[in-house]
């Protein structure tokens, strides 16, 4: 049995034992075992790291450990380049979409309000949400780590807030979603298009109040909801405008 040594930093602590946070610590290793395999017996899903260090050199998860190794683990970085370095996945995403499961219902339809395809039912389950997010190269959101771990999803983000604005808000700054957030373009409820919509169609539509008040309306071709800027509108600019803001 070989003795590496593990250093984990920012937010990828959080996932570890107060004794073993923001420091080195070791970690005895069985014959053959992956940087990656050892990782997640740590507590940490591999969907959370970005970069691993292994004496200073960049590896991937598919790292035999050997005695004596040091190991460095980095979570995913939004405020400076670190591409040159990486060895975890083959592919990057090029366009960010999501897939949350079944307890973040709120924030899917907040990231949808912020313009981004985020696929939520919830009566997904975890085979489910791990096939779209294979299939459609999507970013799993989760606040359950033992579906992070699974070895066919690349990309993930556990999420650590509990309210869904601060979770937005978690997402906007740790994904730096800030340049492409394109608001009120998709349905809240089904995650479509919207278009928008001449006002005298939707008389009918939404209620007289709504109609009297209103000059500009857009609607969803698929559930054929209508959005007017009301109070939930205002209230969603304003979160968006603050994050922007940050």
């Amino acid at each position: 049995m070989a003795t590496v040594t593990f250093r984990f930093y920012e937010e990828l602590n959080d996932f570890l034992p107060s004794s073993r946070r923001k420091r080195d610590f070791g970690y005895a290793c069985v014959r053959g075992e992956t940087v990656k395999h050892a990782i997640e017996a740590l507590g940490v899903p591999h969907t959370e790291v970005e970069l691993i260090l292994v004496d200073g050199e960049s590896v991937g998860f598919d790292r035999i450990l050997a005695d004596g190794d040091r190991i460095a683990v980095y979570p995913v970085f939004e405020a400076f380049d670190v591409a040159p370095l990486l060895r975890l996945r083959e592919h990057p995403l090029r366009v960010t979409r999501f897939v949350a499961d079944a307890h973040l219902g709120a924030l899917a339809a907040k990231l949808r309000m912020a313009g981004f395809d985020t696929l939520y039912d919830n009566h997904f389950d975890d085979d489910e949400i791990e096939a779209l997010a294979v299939g459609g190269r999507r970013i799993v959101l989760s606040r359950d780590r033992e579906l992070l771990k699974r070895r066919a999803i690349t990309h993930g983000c556990y999420v650590h807030a509990l309210k869904p604005d601060a979770q937005l808000r978690e997402l906007f700054a740790r994904l730096d979603l800030f340049a492409s957030a394109r608001p009120f373009t998709l349905c809240m409820a089904c995650n479509a298009p919207l278009r928008e919509i001449a006002r005298r169609e939707v008389e009918t539509r939404v209620p007289p109040d709504v109609f009297a008040g209103h000059e500009r309306f857009v609607t969803c071709d698929v559930c054929r909801r209508v959005y007017w800027e009301g109070s939930h509108w205002r209230r969603m600019r304003g979160l968006l405008d603050a994050l922007a803001s940050r």
